[in-house]
């Protein structure tokens, strides 16, 4: 049997794992063998999903995280290591927005809370870059792993409203290049860091924006798939063949890049 995309046993962490995504991904990566942390600040929700995947047969642990916190961070990794020994590949999901960071229709530039703004860009960048100190460490002790940051459309070109977000994204473009050359060059090759680059998909974080209560869709969902050449938005499902390819062996020679998984948005033009 082929093993080139094979995450047999691998064990892989998922900040922001109580997220739509995030979950979606590690209960995939559980049924293709991996050994999944689903982490997050909502215990209840972290239980239930560790639930799903150990009644389908799979493994899975859920430990509450603060990505902002190191102290926490290095209880989980410890957690980690006295449950598996290990870990394999990091996943970074958790991110989000808030909404003094996002200008209004009806708002401009001059609204925008700039402690909003600082805790967007905290939550998206440093939640992405403090794990990957903690959890880069045993990967690097062992000579060997994967990461995988998430960034965003937002990343490439200026959304309107999400200001924060946008620019926290673009950083996070900005360190996968950067981290996986720092890596490669100062430990080992065999440590790749690689993003993912979702278009839109409906989350908890987004629903509001893109559609109405009776489910319909705002102007800002109807420009979106306006923009979408595959005319929809995207299903959580879709993000995980991606993320199989960029922890496996499959992608040996693959690092720095942002894969990105969007219907086509990104390249659409008129």
């Amino acid at each position: 049997m082929n093993q080139l995309f094979s995450v047999k046993d691998q064990v892989v962490v998922i900040t922001g794992g109580t997220g739509i995504l995030g979950a979606c991904i590690g209960r995939y990566l559980a049924s293709e063998g991996a050994k999944v942390v689903i982490m997050g600040r909502r215990k209840e929700e972290g239980d239930a999903i560790v639930n799903d995947i150990k009644a389908a047969g799979g493994e899975a642990m859920f430990l509450v995280t603060d990505v902002l916190n190191q102290e926490v961070l290095e209880q989980n990794l410890a957690d980690i290591l006295a449950r598996y020994g290990r870990v394999d590949s990091l996943l970074n999901a958790a991110g989000g927005n808030m909404a003094g960071a996002v200008i209004a229709p009806t708002a401009n530039f001059f609204d925008v809370k700039i402690e909003a703004l600082r805790g967007v860009v905290d939550l998206n960048l440093i939640g992405t870059l403090l794990p990957t100190q903690v959890f880069l460490r045993p990967m690097v002790e062992a000579g060997k792993g994967s990461i995988v940051n998430f960034s965003s459309m937002t990343a490439f070109r200026p959304v309107t409203r999400v200001l924060g977000y946008g620019a926290a994204k673009a950083g996070i473009s900005n360190i996968t290049g950067f981290l996986a050359n720092e890596i490669a060059t100062k430990f080992t090759p065999n440590i790749r860091v690689n993003a993912i680059a979702p278009g839109f998909f409906l989350t908890n974080q987004n629903r509001e924006l893109l559609t109405n209560p009776d489910g319909s869709l705002t102007q800002r969902g109807h420009d979106i798939i306006r923009q979408t050449p595959f005319k929809r938005f995207g299903e959580p499902e879709e993000l995980c063949g991606t993320i199989q390819y960029l922890i496996s062996q499959a992608s040996a020679f693959v690092t720095g890049t942002v894969a990105v998984v969007d219907g086509g948005f990104n390249v659409f033009t008129l």
